[in-house]
């Protein structure tokens, strides 16, 4: 694709990014096959190609409009056309490129401005947690559209004493995670402890900065991400641990990108990097032992795995996830559609929740066709969206391995 950009963006860092990312689009149109937003309104516009063309105009001198804003907004970030594009056209960082300029352009209202803020300060603030705990002691009471923001209480159970363990890896200690579903961060401590590796949170370290830098506050996620490293690089120079573990592959995807997001940073962007090659996915720890934790797990479990966006198009896992959970002996259900969204992608469920409930719906739908007992994905985000639309149990995969483990125990006590 031919750019000539306008007097403000050439030879700028962004503008030069964003040419590159331009140039390799040959406007063959593939993403519009799997972009969910272009499937649910059918809006050349609110698919890749179209968001393309927008942000190219912008770049190339046109004025922004709020029409502009709102087909950005309405992109999920889901990368699904990413894994399609034949041209290797990196829509995620060029999407981030355009609404970052158009946010700057395009004043939004502040009845959305609002909105916008007190969610990302909200989901970040020390009264989240007291607050969910409220929520969900008269979950009963509450309304239907704020009951599905909500999940049943879990009682997270006893953590072992990992200390002794040879092997030692981090945690990232998140958001929302720990007060929605604790469950998810106890599972996996004790999970790993049973094939050797000692897991901890590190003090000071917090919310990856996702939620921040797609909520119109790419400087405060900047902050954040600094901050992380600054918490994890006293153990990470001194290389006592070997891995950061994530168990929300919308927290993994995101650090992941750190040196990206940082390389022009002269005090973080080696250490961005040297922090980024120790990320994992907690798939990625457990399935060398696949095998040995088979031996002490049931066999039959009828599972239909969803994988985040996050995990399938920014990170590449799906294959390594599934045959993961097939090697633990889960009973894996096919079921169409498997590559597309299921409309979580953060606070876009809340942000635009008509679209979101449609593509859940879709998923759902797409997934009782095989029957499964329950539901498992790898990211908190899309388990609460799916658990709102079905009665079938949607998990965190770690958690179902944990409690078979913990009730096989059980048995031999």
């Amino acid at each position: 694709m031919q750019t000539k950009l306008a007097s403000w963006a050439r030879d700028t860092d962004l503008g030069n990014e964003a040419d590159a990312i331009l140039r390799r689009c040959v406007h063959c149109g593939f993403c519009t096959a799997t972009c969910p937003t272009y499937q649910v309104l059918g809006d050349e516009l609110d698919s890749p190609r179209g968001r393309i063309y927008l942000i190219k105009q912008v770049l190339e001198g046109a004025e922004p409009t709020q029409s502009t804003q709102l087909h950005l907004d309405r992109c999920l970030t889901c990368r699904n056309c990413e894994t399609t594009c034949p041209s290797g056209v990196e829509y995620g960082h060029l999407v981030d490129i355009g609404r970052k300029i158009v946010d700057e352009r395009v004043p939004r209202s502040w009845r959305e401005k609002t909105k916008r803020t007190l969610l990302r300060k909200a989901m970040m603030s020390p009264l989240f947690a007291p607050a969910m705990r409220l929520g969900q002691a008269v979950r009963g009471l509450l309304p239907v559209s704020v009951r599905r923001k909500v999940p049943e209480r879990r009682d997270a159970g006893a953590l072992p004493d990992v200390g002794g363990h040879a092997r030692q890896v981090l945690m990232l200690a998140g958001c929302v995670q720990p007060a929605m579903m604790p469950t998810i961060d106890a599972a996996t401590i004790r999970v790993l402890d049973a094939i050797g590796i000692g897991a901890r949170i590190a003090p000071g370290a917090g919310c990856c900065g996702a939620v921040s830098f797609h909520l119109d506050a790419q400087d405060a996620a900047l902050a954040q991400m600094r901050a992380n490293i600054d918490a994890w690089w006293p153990l990470v120079q001194d290389g006592k641990i070997e891995a950061i573990v994530m168990n929300a592959s919308g927290c993994g995807a995101m650090v992941k990108e750190y040196a990206h997001h940082l390389r022009h940073d002269p005090a973080y962007a080696q250490k961005a990097a040297d922090v980024v090659a120790l990320v994992k996915d907690v798939a990625e720890i457990v399935a060398p032992y696949a095998q040995r934790l088979r031996s002490r797990l049931p066999a039959g479990t009828r599972a239909a795995f969803h994988p985040p966006c996050t995990l399938q198009h920014w990170q590449g896992l799906r294959p390594l996830s599934e045959q993961l959970l097939a090697d633990l002996g889960f009973e894996l259900q096919p079921f169409a559609d498997k590559h597309l969204c299921c409309g979580s992608a953060g606070a876009y469920s809340v942000l635009n929740p008509e679209i979101a409930l449609q593509l859940r719906d879709r998923k759902l739908g797409a997934i009782a066709a095989g029957g499964p007992d329950v539901i498992l994905s790898a990211n908190i985000g899309c388990i609460g969206h799916l658990q709102s639309g079905t009665d079938t149990p949607v998990r965190h995969w770690v958690e179902v391995v944990d409690e078979q483990l913990r009730r096989q125990a059980g048995k031999q006590d």
